[in-house]
């Protein structure tokens, strides 16, 4: 049981780190998500779910958003694996790389939105940006 505490608190230090420093996508992902400014849902960044910190989430719809920096080139599998867990808890992934955020950022929204309309509920899927 402390152990578990242990890790629990380690990745919560984690998380509060990462949304001191986040990427410039992060933030300007971050400034159209945040205060409800997007579709008035709420979403909240670098959040501990299981063993992972999620970039931003929306617990009513059941939406993930993952921002990619070039790094995920080289950690594919992993990110498979990470995805179908969190599709497993009920999830919907999605993942953009951080050029899409920063030079396509409506684009981006774009297809944020229509996963959210287009499915009332959402399926439990991953998918990256195009």
């Amino acid at each position: 049981m402390l152990d578990k505490l242990a890790l629990d608190a380690k990745r919560l230090s984690n998380a509060k780190m990462l949304r001191t420093n986040q990427t410039k996508a992060e933030q300007q992902m971050w400034y159209h998500l945040r205060a409800h400014r997007f579709m008035g849902l709420k979403f909240k960044r670098q959040k501990p779910m299981g063993r992972y910190i999620i970039d931003f989430v929306c617990v009513e719809q059941m939406l993930i958003i993952e921002i990619d920096g070039g790094q995920h080139a080289d950690q594919v599998k992993y990110d498979q694996y990470r995805d179908a867990w969190l599709r497993n808890q009920g999830y919907t992934v999605l993942r953009f790389w951080n050029n899409e955020v920063m030079q396509q950022i409506e684009g981006v929204l774009e297809k944020i939105h229509l996963t959210l309309t287009l499915s009332p509920s959402p399926s439990p899927t991953s998918v990256r940006g195009e």
